[in-house]
């Protein structure tokens, strides 16, 4: 099957998957973090490459000084599934960086990871020829971590981070197991259900089609005690023990005021992009629901009466939720 009806194929069970919106059902589909048409790449001068050695290799990061010049007050903002090697989809598609350092804040960006959920994981891809395991959250949390206290001075404690879709997931992961380094952590349009029936087989299309990465190499068989170590609905509990503040949100799928459709192709696109909104907006319902089960929480749920699965959105969302993360990091 081509990459192209691969994408459709994938578009259409998303969309299949998430009509009868019941917060049990909660699957997931092949675009996530791709928004609806890519915007053309944008280098922002003011930020500078930060290298740092891993298991994986070296990675770069882009690092956006706070205007203040403190290293107190640190957020990493993650990527989706479509992640690239030279820039992050935030800089890329946002300028939020430029506001974040305003606010007087440190910005890191990891940049790669594609498909990766930001994980660690079990094995080298075998369907691509990945020459070794991802090993994302060992790199954020120590090699990445230790690296900006050491050369920078910034402060490994009380950082936040965010992320849309698939970096909004693992966001809540890193935030869970790491609540010393951790104490905000942000999803926008993430998928916070991943055991929930047909999420898996969706997961396994989705990583085929965006780099060719088989499922079976991040955390093992299907619900083992890994995957579900990765799932937010299973965690949950984790968050609010810790008291990590959370700020949570998604669209609903409807297209809005950002969405402008030229051509058959952004008219494909923005189709495919409300079918993730949608499903996203179930897993977030169900994240909520699995939350309000447990009690009193130190989250805020955001919900916009518009929106589909794109950056405008995103950034929209860091806008809002800034005075928030700013009072509550650091």
């Amino acid at each position: 099957m081509g990459r192209t009806m691969l994408r459709r194929s994938v578009a259409g069970l998303a969309l299949a998957l998430a009509l009868p919106m019941a917060v049990a059902v909660v699957p997931m589909a092949v675009a996530v973090g791709g928004g609806a048409a890519p915007a053309a790449a944008s280098f922002d001068p003011g930020g500078f490459d930060f290298w740092v050695d891993s298991s994986m290799g070296p990675i770069k990061s882009r690092v956006f000084r706070a205007a203040d010049g403190n290293t107190q007050r640190v957020v990493y903002a993650l990527d989706g599934l479509r992640a690239r090697n030279d820039l992050s989809g935030w800089e890329i598609d946002t300028d939020i960086e430029r506001v974040l350092t305003a606010w007087n804040i440190n910005v890191v960006m990891p940049v790669g990871g594609q498909s990766s959920f930001y994980s660690d994981w079990v094995a080298a891809s075998n369907t691509n020829g990945q020459p070794s395991p991802y090993a994302w959250e060992t790199f954020l949390t120590r090699d990445l971590r230790d690296a900006l206290a050491a050369r920078l001075g910034f402060n490994p404690n009380g950082n936040g981070v965010l992320g849309l879709s698939m970096g909004g997931s693992a966001a809540l992961v890193l935030a869970a197991y790491h609540p010393d380094q951790f104490r905000y952590a942000a999803s926008y349009s993430g998928y916070l259900n991943i055991s929930a029936p047909g999420m898996r087989e969706a997961l396994r299309l989705a990583l085929l089609d965006a780099g060719g990465y088989n499922i079976d190499s991040m955390w093992g068989p299907p619900w083992s005690e890994l995957w579900l170590r990765n799932d937010p609905f299973v965690f949950a509990p984790m968050l609010r023990a810790n008291g990590t503040r959370l700020w949570i949100s998604s669209g609903n799928g409807v297209p809005g005021p950002r969405d402008v459709v030229n051509s058959p192709l952004d008219a494909f696109n923005l189709t495919n992009a409300s079918g993730l909104e949608t499903v996203a907006l179930a897993n977030t319902r169900a994240f909520q629901a699995r939350m309000d089960s447990l009690g009193p929480s130190n989250i805020v749920f955001d919900y916009t009466p518009a929106g589909v699965h794109s950056w405008g959105y995103w950034a929209d969302q860091v806008y809002k939720m800034l005075p928030d993360m700013s009072a509550n990091i650091g």
